[in-house]
């Protein structure tokens, strides 16, 4: 039965009548909940809702008309029509696969219709189930004429001959067809191994190549996890995969024609402690003039802290001309959200995100991945923030409080095509759907696009800075972090720093919309940097550092540089790679990881009379960086280092601080020197009490260098880092030698 505005309120009345009561008086319930979307066909005799998987879509609009791969008691899994005249579901009796444990994904190209149908084997990182041999994963593929769907001769053709949690499928420029799943190995005795595949078809599915392990270096996840494909900017193939043993959303792309299988380009879409989770759902633009990919996820955080404002479902956009990432919080945790799912509307240039939350009755939840209604949330494609809340409840009912795994259309949609979203609830049986039109809206108000300017942005300490907002979109509220604790609330602030170091300055700016952020860097160098008694001193510092990928690693030598000088030198790379250092350097540590995330190379160098005015460190992939260098004078040129080196490194994610155990010195007057890093992007390092900060990085990984005189040779005791947000990182600590 369709529904609408007035019917829902007679139901509602009536609902109230029935139950008596009784659903008032549920735990945590204010009122009976009312109705939103349609009823659809019961069904039974299927293993998993089939409704899901997280990164599939079941529906397609073709020729007027929305369809949709849906079961069938007693037959299988047929090929449907939405009759919008009576809102009802229409059986074509075209029948694709009809094993009952098989999920699809469904993708509709203009003339083709694709269904590639899997065997599912459901597996969890505390209770792993290998994937099964002899299970195979057909791709079905049906031409369209008259109103109907025909299989196409030779088809269905074999994708894979294993069962997987998940499987998707995308269509590159030239017509190939592509695939991906997590295929789980191994036994409780030896241990159990996930990793992402991918196959292709040159054909149209037609013939397909042996599948492949995605050739990259972090192709193993745990066993909980699973990817996702999409085509993209009219030449390449993206493959994005959760990891929660590398705290990471991974992205691979692939460019279409006649590169080699081996030639994939890797980079973290989102990373972090609780940041990587099993719910994927990407949607491309493949009418963008910049050929973004939208990516709905889920993060973990809600499994690390208690604080309800914790993003819990994140909208991640690629673009290719940065080929970098931005993300905004579709919802947060306290929400009680689930299993994202995106929809791009581009006449209204809006992007839809559907999720599963409690019903609008019930304001709190257990846990994260409780079923119950189906909700809407909705922002520009351009300017993606999102409103507060679950959103607008669009599938609901108090006789199927169970409602989970909605599922849409890979295709775009507009005001000729409607909307359409179709979920299940698999403890009643049945299908539910929301069905709508979609006019040219007209936009809200957009939430502003926060900016400032910073006067000065370096200086000596004290150093006092003009901060000037020159947001744009009309903000009514400011709120500033200076990034060394300091805090205002008015539109133009000045802010005094008062000790060396280097700040990150955030505006965030709101109106009734939303709101977005910016910063700034602030370096604040000490007013003389103190000599030590053993004739020690520090000539300059340099940093750079980059936030796209690279092979190189290029460092200016510090103003000021003479022969006989000691450089230090320091760089934090992404991605845990190999580097080469340039020729005449020593290490100091040749490779101190975070994890699989950060690693940490620094090296010193005794400057020679004609050095030049850079170094270049040489990786072995691509990573982001940041690194330094600075210059010591008066240091023992034949033997540079007076102690030790002493490590420390904490991959917990539980800790805003580091300590870095003790050393001892040999000689009067060494001067202590000691280096961090995390894996991140931000600067969030102090160093010890007492030592002074030399230099930090600015983007690509974060590093940090600092010092301290020890006037009296021995032991020096530990040295604590601390940070402004929880962080993994990594350090060492040695010390200098004075000449003479």
């Amino acid at each position: 039965m369709k529904t609408t505005p007035s019917t829902r309120a007679s139901q509602f009345l009536v609902l109230l009548l029935v139950l008596a009561g009784a659903v008032l008086s549920a735990p945590g319930r204010a009122e009976a909940d009312p109705v939103y979307g349609t009823q659809s066909i019961a069904y039974s005799g299927v293993s998993n809702p089939p409704t899901s998987d997280k990164p599939q879509s079941k529906l397609w609009f073709n020729a007027g008309s929305w369809w949709a791969d849906m079961w069938t008691t007693g037959t299988g899994w047929n090929i449907y029509r939405l009759d919008r005249s009576t809102e009802t579901w229409v059986n074509t009796g075209i029948v694709n696969d009809t094993r009952a444990n098989t999920l699809a994904d469904v993708l509709w190209d203009g003339s083709k219709l694709y269904i590639a149908s899997h065997v599912v084997t459901v597996t969890g990182d505390g209770t792993p189930n290998p994937s099964q041999s002899g299970q195979p994963a057909k791709l079905y593929r049906y031409s369209y004429s008259g109103g109907s769907y025909a299989l196409d001769p030779g088809f269905p053709t074999t994708v894979t001959n294993n069962s997987s949690e998940s499987m998707t499928i995308d269509q590159d420029s030239l017509g190939g067809i592509w695939a991906t799943w997590t295929q789980v190995a191994g036994n409780s005795t030896s241990g159990y191994t996930n990793t992402v595949y991918v196959n292709h078809s040159a054909d149209a599915g037609a013939t397909w190549d042996a599948p492949f392990v995605l050739p990259v270096a972090s192709p193993h996840p745990a066993p909980d996890d699973i990817s996702a494909v999409v085509a993209f900017n009219h030449n390449q193939i993206g493959v994005m995969w959760s990891d929660h043993l590398a705290n990471t959303v991974w992205w691979a792309t692939h460019p279409d024609g006649k590169a080699a299988d081996s030639n994939w380009q890797l980079q973290p879409a989102m990373r972090g402690k609780g940041q990587a989770d099993d719910h994927l759902n990407l949607k491309s633009l493949q009418s963008d003039t910049a050929g973004r990919v939208f990516a709905a996820v889920k993060t973990s955080l809600n499994d690390y802290s208690p604080d309800p404002t914790v993003p819990q479902l994140v909208l991640l956009v690629f673009k290719p001309g940065t080929a970098a990432f931005t993300q905004s919080t579709i919802s947060v945790a306290g929400d009680c959200v689930t299993r994202p799912q995106i929809l791009l509307d581009t006449q209204n240039n809006m992007v839809h995100a559907f999720q599963t939350a409690p019903p609008t009755s019930v304001t709190g939840c257990s846990y994260s991945g409780a079923a119950g209604a189906i909700y809407e949330k909705t922002a520009s494609m351009d300017n993606p923030v999102f409103g507060s809340g679950r959103g607008t409840p669009i599938i609901q009912s108090a006789s199927s409080s169970n409602m989970n795994n909605a599922t849409t259309t890979k295709q775009s949609v507009d005001s000729s095509t409607g909307l359409v979203v179709l979920a299940s609830d698999h403890v009643a049986k049945r299908y539910w759907f929301s069905d709508r039109p979609l006019g040219t809206a007209t936009p809200p108000p957009a939430a502003p696009a926060a900016s400032f300017t910073a006067t000065p942005t370096s200086g000596t300490a004290p150093l006092d800075v003009v901060f000037t907002d020159t947001s744009t979109g009309s903000p009514t509220s400011w709120s500033w972090a200076f990034g060394d604790g300091g805090t205002s609330t008015v539109q133009n602030p000045t802010h005094s720093y008062a000790a060396a170091g280097t700040y990150t300055a955030t505006l965030t700016a709101g109106n009734s919309t939303g709101s977005s952020t910016a910063s700034a860097t602030i370096t604040v160098s000490a007013t003389t940097p103190p000599p030590a008694t053993g004739g020690i001193t520090v000539v300059n510092s340099s940093t750079t550092y980059s936030g796209t990928a690279t092979l190189t690693a290029p460092l200016p030598v510090p103003a000021g540089t003479a022969a006989g000088d000691v450089l230090v030198a320091s760089v934090a790379a992404d991605l845990n790679p190999a580097m080469t250092p340039p020729a005449g350097w020593t290490p100091i540590v040749s490779g101190l990881s975070v994890s699989t995330g950060a690693r940490l190379f620094s090296y010193y160098h005794v400057v020679g009379a004609s050095d030049p005015a850079s170094y270049t460190w040489t990786f072995n992939t691509s990573v982001k960086w940041g690194g330094g260098i600075t210059a010591y004078r008066g240091v023992n040129n034949a033997t540079p280092l007076d102690s030790t080196v002493a490590t420390a490194t904490d991959t917990s994610w539980t800790k805003s601080s580091l300590t870095v155990g003790s050393i001892t010195t040999a000689t009067n007057g060494a001067m202590q020197i000691s280096t961090i890093i995390c894996d991140c992007a931000s600067p969030v390092f102090s160093p010890p009490s007492g030592w002074i900060q030399r230099w930090q990085s600015a983007g690509g990984q974060i590093a940090d260098q600092a010092d301290v005189l020890q006037a009296t040779a021995g032991a020096t005791g530990t040295a604590t880092w601390t940070f402004s947000a929880i962080r993994g990182a990594a350090a060492w600590r040695t010390a200098l030698k004075p000449a003479g």
